[in-house]
């Protein structure tokens, strides 16, 4: 299908050359003239050489295309449908843009043929292959630079010589685009790594180069690789873990965990040395209570929460009817700022126009930092260029289905790119990480509101900000946390997935790291979050709401013997199929069946929230209030700095020299 835009000429440079050579040796070697391109197709890097038409014969040439694994060779139309072609294929749109009229069938080669296509006539020059296909670029000087591009089905295409210069402005092209790594081997050889599908490549596709497979590419980019769908999982996966060499035997599951463990530090959650982790053994939970889930609270509703000044009163009863129903929409608006941290719940209405207006201020000059940087400044900042890449790309990527994102130039991406960027301004340090953009959608959607969708999604991130983190120290304590409510909860599933080498949960991993957006509908999404957001019943509640989805499916996982690929690909087709309020009911019957417990081990406490440990002193246990689920939180007048551990917020502050940590 033809692109519906047109593609974006992101590089075009003339005087580049090939040199033709032949083995006749009555025959000069001929020094071919055309010109590179690198264009945008829809979001897709596509890089194209064509030589001139004085050089070329269009009667046969070749194009390495999407699929990669075949050549693809051209042949001239039929005389009487040459016209009609013409008029076809006047923009880059289609797979290949000519003067001269073609069609083109597929040749595949067999046994290594496909790299015996140099040996064809001197017509044989042209090529274009996406940037995905690309395995690594290859750079020579020889009085002048020339470019060589190896694909990821070995194909190896003619070398490029920049005779008239360019080729520097091109590969930073290049390095806008994709992630150039220097190989070990050859410096003068570059690896190519492709960033551009981050959210909807699947395990299949990550597998397309045997010697940079899965293990490879979660080591150099974990979110792009479990963003992507688990749809299209096969044995390669399983294959990838276990080495080509033991395809006949599989690996113990410890081993399995310390290679992934090896991939993302903490994956070794299964290893029962884990430092500061008890061995959790079976524990009589008692039976899981029946609970009571509520209507979403009106305007009417909400409105009564509120003195006439606008302060919010009574704010833990109004958390508890936000967590048993949630909102209706035109709550959410005002409501998620308080839940946010936006607002602070006392506020006056003059309060909260003062703090808006100063908020504005500093928003639009962060803004203005990124918008004033000039088109030199930008190609000499590596690191913005990269930011702006990437938030542009996932952008056009995000939500696009919803009515507030869809169609062309629509305001609601203008300001999903704008927030993004200047949140960059905001915390340059972190940027940009593939994911965040999912995480602002449904923030940007409700607020409705730039400046306000901004400071919220600030908010958020100060408690997501350790999953985007190099580190991934957030995503290191979910898991292994995750992986010790699930062995208290239901020790036979877990001995269960271990055996298949699932125990390490890493089929969780996008669950928590976007929480939960790609696996339910927007408007459920939007239900969960403020759920979430009222810090009940307890501490990491999340975590609870992975178990209700895994207790859900384990009978299915168990019954049908489900191994490695099956479990992977079974939890991918859960996307959009759940079931929020049975989600919800499940998850906090959980909570309360652990709350129950007389015997809960002091880790899940911990990880909880639900009790205070032995070692609390008297002073410390006086300044908290023990709330009706019996998690610990602060009075409303104490205050202090926030400090995020990716699951939650704190809130210290100081008494008569002991430090006291309030869940909130």
């Amino acid at each position: 299908m033809a692109a519906t835009t047109p593609p974006k000429v992101l590089f075009e440079h003339e005087g580049v050359f090939v040199h033709s050579s032949t083995d006749d040796v009555d025959e000069p070697d001929l020094l071919i003239s055309g010109f590179l391109r690198v264009l945008d197709k829809d979001g897709e890097t596509v890089v194209e050489y064509r030589p001139l038409e004085d050089t070329v014969d269009p009667s046969n040439m070749l194009c390495a295309c999407k699929d990669s694994s075949s050549v693809v060779e051209w042949t001239q139309c039929p005389t009487d449908r040459s016209h009609h072609a013409v008029e076809q294929q006047q923009s880059c749109d289609t797979e290949w843009d000519m003067v001269n009229a073609v069609s083109f069938k597929r040749k595949h080669y067999t046994n290594g043929e496909g790299s015996s296509y140099h040996s064809h006539e001197k017509n044989r020059w042209a090529f274009s292959f996406t940037a995905a296909d690309l395995k690594t670029v290859t750079m020579k000087t020889e009085g002048w630079m020339h470019l060589v591009f190896g694909l990821k089905d070995d194909t190896t295409l003619p070398t490029i010589h920049f005779h008239q210069g360019g080729s520097q402005e091109f590969m930073e092209c290049l390095r806008r685009c994709v992630h150039l790594t220097e190989c070990p081997k050859d410096k003068t050889t570059f690896l190519v790594s492709c960033h551009n599908k981050a959210l909807s490549q699947s395990f299949e596709n990550l597998l397309d180069d045997a010697n940079y497979g899965l293990v490879e590419k979660l080591k150099k980019d974990p979110y792009t690789t479990t963003l992507g769908g688990f749809s299209k999982v096969t044995n390669y996966i399983f294959d990838a873990f276990r080495g080509p060499e033991l395809e006949q035997r599989e690996r113990p599951a410890e081993e399995v965990a310390d290679i992934l463990g090896e991939i993302i530090p903490g994956l070794e959650i299964n290893q029962l040395e884990e430092p500061g982790f008890e061995v959790i053994t079976r524990v009589d939970l008692g039976s899981r209570p029946e609970v009571q889930r509520g209507d979403p609270l009106t305007l009417e509703g909400w409105l009564k929460y509120q003195d006439q000044e606008g302060r919010v009163r009574k704010v833990p009863e109004l958390k508890d009817r936000i967590f048993k129903g949630g909102l209706c929409h035109v709550v959410r608006r005002e409501a998620w700022k308080f839940l946010l941290g936006y607002y602070p719940w006392n506020s006056t209405y003059e309060e909260r126009k003062g703090l808006q207006r100063r908020k504005t201020d500093e928003y639009f000059r962060m803004k203005l930092q990124w918008k004033s940087v000039s088109e030199e400044q930008e190609r000499r900042n590596s690191r913005l260029r990269d930011y702006k890449s990437l938030i542009e790309k996932d952008v056009n990527r995000t939500d696009r289905t919803n009515k507030f994102y869809e169609g062309l130039e629509n305001p609601g991406l203008i300001l999903l790119h704008d927030i993004l960027m200047t949140y960059c301004m905001y915390d340059f340090d972190l940027g940009y990480v593939q994911g965040m953009s999912d995480l602002l959608s449904p923030i940007l959607y409700v607020m409705e509101n730039e400046v306000d969708a901004f400071w919220c999604f600030v908010n958020f991130m100060d408690e997501m900000h350790e999953n985007f983190e190099e580190k991934m120290q957030g995503m290191r304590t979910q898991l292994i946390q995750l992986s010790t409510l699930l062995r208290l909860l239901d020790l036979a599933f877990w001995n269960y997935l271990e055996a298949q080498d699932s125990g390490y949960l890493y089929f969780c991993f996008r669950w928590l790291l976007i929480r939960f957006k790609r696996e339910l509908h927007f408007q459920d999404v939007l239900r969960l979050w403020e759920v979430m957001w009222t810090g009940l019943p307890c501490q990491n509640f999340h975590l609870l709401v992975c178990c209700a989805i895994l207790d859900s499916e384990k009978q299915k996982i168990m019954d049908r013997h489900y191994g490695f690929n099956e479990i992977l690909k079974h939890i991918n087709e859960l996307s959009m199929k759940l079931d929020i309020e049975e989600i919800l009911h499940k998850a906090e019957a959980i909570c309360l069946q652990i709350k129950n417990c007389k015997d809960l081990p002091s880790t899940v406490s911990e990880i909880l929230g639900l009790r205070s440990t032995p070692e609390d002193s008297p002073c410390e246990k006086s300044m908290l209030e023990l709330s009706d689920y019996g998690i610990l939180t602060p009075p409303l007048h104490t205050s202090g700095e926030l400090v995020s551990n990716g699951h939650g917020q704190l809130s210290e502050t100081s008494s008569n020299g002991y430090k006291v940590a309030f869940i909130s």
